[in-house]
């Protein structure tokens, strides 16, 4: 039987862009009103059991083969550059600071690499507030305050880079709308168990936090899901109106500064 999604996952995948509204994850079809006699049912049944056997050899095979590449590309020595994230009102307090270390990987996604490095050396993440904050799933940032700077970036889109290593704790990934959707929007997987169920969504990560974690654990998550779902930022509202909407969320963890590391 194929369980359909909990409603909290169900979110979750909404919020990312997995699902659109209206839409169900899984659609299991009712089941035929056909008679069928005893021998039609008997070779219907081992076909079932043949195509069932198949889609189990095909999955194990797939999953055998992404483990072997993820493999290589864990082990693969990268040309990345490590960028230095210092972020404010970590936990909500002004008084609070800390810096994370992310170093690029464009050998698991060079597409998605390049592209941070560009935001990075345009000053993109300046200001940039954490607005979606979920202990155990993700931390998530990169809309612009400014709705100018924002427009230009959100109409500017990558495509794909294949999925060659899982969205494991501490690695960094660009969220997606669809198939080549990434902008700007960027998510570091903070479950202790990573998030590999989103490795089958085509979530492909491009980086990994190398320093501070503790920090990132941290960041502000009281507002929790986005409005209308929680009481955190509404992300149509920030596109919309920016840092002037943004000021109903004091608390927010932000990006105070973000530079390379010669």
């Amino acid at each position: 039987m194929i369980k359909r999604p909990t409603t909290t996952r169900r979110l979750l995948f909404l919020c990312l862009g997995l699902l659109s509204p209206g839409t169900c994850a899984f659609a299991p079809s009712a089941p035929s009103t056909t008679t069928r006699t005893s021998t039609e049912l008997s070779a219907f049944g081992r076909r079932q059991v043949f195509r069932g056997l198949r889609r189990v050899v095909f999955a194990g095979t797939a999953a055998s083969v992404f483990q072997r590449e993820a493999a290589l590309a864990e082990a693969a020595p990268t040309t990345g550059r490590i960028v230095e994230i210092e972020f404010a009102n970590v936990d909500g307090s002004s008084t609070q600071s800390g810096k994370v270390k992310v170093q690029m990987r464009p050998e698991w996604a060079p597409r998605g690499a390049a592209r941070f490095e560009e935001l990075t050396m345009s000053g993109f993440w300046n200001n940039c507030k954490i607005f979606r904050v979920l202990p155990g799933f993700v931390a998530q940032f990169g809309i612009h305050g400014d709705t100018e700077v924002q427009a230009q970036w959100r109409s500017n889109a990558i495509p794909d880079d294949p999925v060659r290593v899982s969205n494991r704790r501490g690695t960094v990934v660009f969220a997606t709308n669809g198939p080549n959707t990434r902008t700007s929007q960027v998510f570091i997987n903070t479950r202790d168990e990573g998030n590999a169920f989103l490795d089958r969504q085509g979530f492909a990560p491009f980086g990994e936090v190398i320093e501070g974690m503790d920090i990132v654990d941290k960041f502000y998550s009281q507002y929790g899901e986005g409005e209308p779902d929680g009481n955190g930022p509404n992300q149509g509202l920030m596109q919309q109106k920016g840092d002037a909407y943004l000021k109903r969320f004091p608390k927010l963890t932000y990006i105070r500064d973000a530079k390379f590391l010669s």
